[in-house]
């Protein structure tokens, strides 16, 4: 049977993007191929059956699965195989989801599942953006309901001006990397880097990107109509109606007497707790009767306290805590808490607390990667922990989720545009971020206090880097812009817009939201209030270390470089990596050397690592004619000894050049381990070298060195003729 496949085609900048269906994957819900230059995606989407009992949220699962085949390469496991997907992988499925997430009904249980898998990565075109609209279309296309489509982009900033879809090559040049994803109107997502730019360059790229991706959407529209299936109906988890009345009557008045109390977040959710109790109790026999659950009480418990805290707000401008929409919960900052790592940052904002903690280390030490993508190492890492007593709570300690190495990556976003060449500080920095305590923005906090820990360590950062939590509360009509959210205003509200950047400008976004979409104006008022909070936050941190220590720790590894000839590389290392081991024993110290002869000596205590710098030196130092050297004798023999003259090096000085004295042997003038100073009069095709000590002794020059180092002759010897040698003696 011959499939038949149906492609539909728009323009994103300078690039073509075509969707492709009806011949791949045909059993799921949707499927979608989506192909730009070498890059090609398949993204299916796929729906239960039957709701999910017993949850009181939308069960969407979204996965990027990279295989490696697509980049033309063999994974460097030792099964061979991709594992665990990688941080690239895990980040590209949450940028995928975030956009999906708020068009879906949220009154629906049935699980849905997004498979994005990259079939082949060109050199060109990134597959982050494009997962985004593969897997919209593919959404489109099926029976699942769905309020799309998405549109997605990439904006970069390229020697002034703003460039729409860059190709991989391009963005290495850029100032920007902005991914925006949205529906005609508004934009729904909002991840981004970027090197200092200001407010209003960036409203500017947040427009460009809403409009840059119209087309993309219209074609998803188009594909609708063609190919789309039927939605699918569901059973609907909504809230009754009667039951939303009733609780707003047993509770509202007591929820609005507890919003009138300043608590801490521990004490408000006790609070909330025994009255929800108490309203379940109240409306038991009700329940029963009308057939309500514990989680439809539950839900409508929760509504009805979500609606009166974003009235309280709207109408009367005031927040849970009792601040106003632009005030921040009180700041605090310390460094240098503990000996032994090489820079620590402690960061306070209300009920939020970040430790963060930094290590240096040898270039060797940067992380390798083994993804799709073309980076292959990170020379800055950092690493975010969200503990479960950070919320005072019990919990099986699991390796890092989603959420933590999302946050990780945002912080080191917002970070890595002032982190040092690698030129001007040549250490691997890793930062790991301890979330003490969570009552909402810890991801900022860890960017706060990573800043402090890189100053303390003595990292020469550009520029301290401050980042703020800004969110939304709106009814359609009206809205309020609030800077500096908590937990429960990240939980009720509408957005979750983190901004992190210097006094300068802007070094990293991260939007999500909850609603259909933000508008221009909105985004322009959220940049705007976090500019202003940001200068606050930079204020704290300057009053508490003003600039990157001038020393490093005193357990942190002091590096030293030099540059070698690249085809000495191997004279270094030795054979089996001999030489190398051997210097790092000696001095206890570490050393790395990279492909352009760049070596690297690094020591954490006394001059070891000047020692091994000037030995390794020497050894790359070439012998030169008439140079004179001060050398160890390594080795005796009858006709003279062998001197090591530089490491790895030596040469020999026959027995009439030992002294300015006829000797009858050897061990008459030196013995092994002697230091001697001798002058190189010859180096022979072969490599070979000839020494001459009494050259220095007499202060000849190397011609006349050179005339003098003759073997003498035995007494009795006669002079040649005829060009022939006299007999030899018997």
């Amino acid at each position: 049977m011959k499939l038949e496949e149906k492609t539909f085609c728009a323009r994103l900048g300078e690039h073509e993007v075509c969707f492709s269906t009806g011949k791949l994957a045909r059993q799921a819900g949707g499927a979608v191929l989506v192909r730009s230059g070498e890059t090609v995606l398949l993204a299916t989407a796929t729906m239960s059956h039957t709701p999910r009992q017993g949850i009181d949220f939308f069960p969407l699962s979204v996965d990027f699965e990279e295989r490696l085949y697509a980049a033309g390469r063999i994974p460097g496991s030792f099964f061979r195989r991709e594992g665990r997907p990688s941080e690239k992988a895990i980040l590209t499925s949450r940028l995928i989801d975030r956009p999906l997430r708020p068009l879906f009904p949220s009154d629906m249980r049935n699980d849905v599942q997004v498979i994005v898998t990259a079939f082949s990565q060109g050199e060109e075109q990134h597959a982050d953006t494009l997962g985004i609209v593969a897997a919209s279309a593919a959404l489109m296309i099926s029976d699942i309901p769905f309020e799309g489509p998405v549109g997605a982009v990439r904006i970069g900033l390229i020697e002034g001006q703003l460039v729409v879809n860059p190709t991989i090559p391009q963005m290495e040049h850029s100032l920007l990397d902005l991914r925006v994803a949205g529906s005609e109107d508004a934009i729904i997502m909002v991840e981004c880097g970027a090197n200092e730019v200001d407010e209003a360059t960036m409203v500017e790229a947040l427009e460009l990107a809403r409009q840059s991706y119209q087309d993309l959407i219209r074609v998803q529209r188009e594909m609708l109509a063609a190919v789309g299936k039927p939605k699918a109906l569901y059973p609907s988890f909504a809230t009754p109606e009667a039951l939303l009345t009733r609780v707003e009557a047993a509770a509202s008045e007591r929820i609005r007497t507890l919003l009138r109390q300043e608590l801490l977040k521990g004490e408000r959710i006790e609070s909330m707790n025994t009255l929800e109790k108490d309203v379940q109790a109240q409306l038991a026999e009700e329940a029963e009767a009308n057939g309500w659950t514990a989680i439809q009480i539950s839900e409508a418990f929760h509504e009805v306290f979500k609606q009166l805290v974003r009235t309280r707000i709207l109408d009367e401008g005031v927040r849970p805590d009792g601040r106003d929409p632009r005030t921040i919960r009180p700041l605090s900052a310390e460094v240098g808490l503990f000996p032994r790592p090489h820079g620590t940052g402690l960061f306070n904002r209300g009920e939020t607390q970040v430790l963060s903690l930094a290590t240096l280390g040898m270039p060797g030490e940067e992380q390798e990667l083994d993804d799709l993508f073309p980076e292959e190492t990170k020379r800055y890492i950092h690493h975010y922990n969200f503990p479960p007593y950070s919320t005072g709570e019990v919990a099986p300690l699991r390796g890092p989720r989603r959420r933590e190495i999302g946050h990780g990556a945002l912080a080191e976003r917002a970070l890595l545009p002032v982190i040092p060449s690698k030129e001007e500080f040549p250490y691997t920095i890793r930062v790991v971020s301890e979330v003490l305590s969570s009552n909402g923005s810890t991801s900022m906090a860890s960017t706060c206090g990573s800043t402090l820990a890189l100053m303390d360590a003595g990292v020469p950062i550009k520029a301290p880097v401050g980042g703020i939590a800004m969110g939304l509360v709106t009814d359609g009509a009206r809205y309020a812009v609030l800077t500096d959210i908590q937990g429960l205003e990240d939980h009720l509200g509408d957005m979750d817009f983190k901004v992190a950047g210097t006094r300068t400008g802007i070094t990293a976004l991260q939007m999500d939201i909850k609603i259909k979409g933000v508008t221009r104006q909105i985004l322009s008022e959220a940049l705007e209030q976090a500019r202003i909070a940001r200068m606050q936050i930079l204020d704290v941190i300057a009053e508490t270390l003003s600039a990157p220590r001038t020393e490093l720790s005193h357990y942190a590894p002091k590096m030293l470089t030099t540059h070698i000839n690249a085809d000495k590389i191997g004279t270094l290392i030795g054979p089996g990596g001999k030489n190398i081991r051997a210097l790092q024993e000696k001095y206890d110290v570490k050393i790395d050397i990279e492909e352009d002869g760049t070596v690297f000596v690094a020591g954490t205590g006394g001059d070891g690592a000047q020692q091994a710098l000037r030995h390794i030196n020497s050894m790359m130092e070439t012998v030169e004619e008439g140079k004179v050297y001060s050398g160890k004798v390594v080795r005796l023999t009858d006709f003279g000894a062998f001197v090591e003259i530089l490491p790895g090096t030596d040469g020999m000085v026959h027995i009439s050049q030992l002294s300015d004295r006829r000797l009858e042997a050897v061990s008459d003038a030196v013995q092994v381990g002697d230091e001697i100073l001798v002058m190189v009069t010859d180096i022979g095709a072969d490599g070979k070298i000839r020494l001459s000590r009494r050259a220095v002794m007499e202060g000849w020059t190397l011609e006349q060195a050179r005339e003098q180092d003759q073997p003498r002759r035995p007494a009795g010897g006669g002079e040649r003729r005829n060009g022939e040698r006299p007999p030899r003696r018997r």
